[in-house]
């Protein structure tokens, strides 16, 4: 089961990029082009908020099960456990934050173009937080054999 949460929370990041990625797109070309502010908008942000969720509660499932090791308070100056321990779980708790305040507050909004606005920055912000937080091959922390 361990293994599966594993992959499924390796699968995840992908809806979610891709997901960002349309939203922030999306957002930008609205916002410049002062359109309305739609419902499928609406529905894909709440998709991209959604996915983000349960990525997190998936992550924070391996991270407190910790069945690979990774998460290791007594070695966190050793640079794998260091990245799991603090700076992955960390940095996508300020992205999934950063997600979730820029839901709530495009609600409060009527403007549509600043709804536009709002939802670019914050999720443009969230995209390079997660992007510096994930585990990617070239950035060597010692576990190439996910991937």
């Amino acid at each position: 089961m361990y293994t599966g949460l594993q992959h499924l929370h390796s699968l995840n990041r992908y809806i979610i990029l891709v997901l960002l990625l349309v939203v922030i797109y999306t957002s930008f070309t609205k916002w410049k082009g002062k359109k309305i502010y739609t419902g499928l908008d609406n529905k894909l942000n709440l998709f991209t908020f959604i996915s983000a969720h349960i990525q997190l509660t998936i992550g924070l499932v391996l991270y407190f099960w910790n069945k690979s090791g990774l998460v290791n308070f007594d070695n966190i100056s050793v640079k794998i456990y260091r990245f799991f321990t603090l700076e992955h779980l960390v940095g996508m708790l300020i992205a999934i934050a950063l997600i979730t305040i820029c839901r709530i507050k495009i609600k409060k909004i009527s403007d549509h173009t600043k709804k536009h606005k709002q939802t670019f920055i914050y999720y443009l912000v969230a995209l390079v937080i997660i992007f510096a937080s994930i585990p990617w091959p070239f950035r060597n922390v010692g576990i190439d054999s996910w991937f």
